[in-house]
């Protein structure tokens, strides 16, 4: 996945904390990059400011540590997806609940592939 340096760069600077190294932003996982990227076109296409997504973000770490998340690093994108749906959600690109059928949907296929394959996401997996 390629993010666009200057809109790193800015994200960067709008909100502190995200994990990077000289180059850039750094992700443990594929998924990280993805939802990183997503919150990048998000904010370019002004469905929020980089304060408004600080603020969000804040508080789903907030609420996580309040819940026991030990705050090591390690699920900072947790939180940062938990931010983005939040996002989506109230500005009403998507819906609460249409985001719960498709978490329910890509678990129901993780379950089903095999170790080390791709995860395909089929009509069945909305059962």
């Amino acid at each position: 996945m390629t993010i666009d340096p200057a809109a790193a760069r800015r994200a960067r600077e709008a909100v502190p904390g995200i994990p990077c190294d000289a180059e850039g932003p750094v992700f443990r996982e594929p998924w990280e990059a993805q939802a990183f990227a997503m919150a990048l076109a998000l904010h370019d296409r002004g469905l929020f400011t980089w304060p408004e997504w600080a603020a969000t973000l804040g508080e789903e770490i907030k609420r996580a540590q309040a819940a026991g998340d030990p705050d090591t690093g390690e699920t900072y994108y947790h939180h940062w997806l938990a931010a983005l749906e939040r996002l989506v959600a109230d500005k009403g690109v998507t819906t609460r609940d249409t985001l719960a059928r498709y978490h329910d949907a890509w678990d129901h296929a993780a379950d089903r592939t095999p170790h080390g394959q791709p995860i395909e996401l089929r009509a069945e997996d909305f059962r």
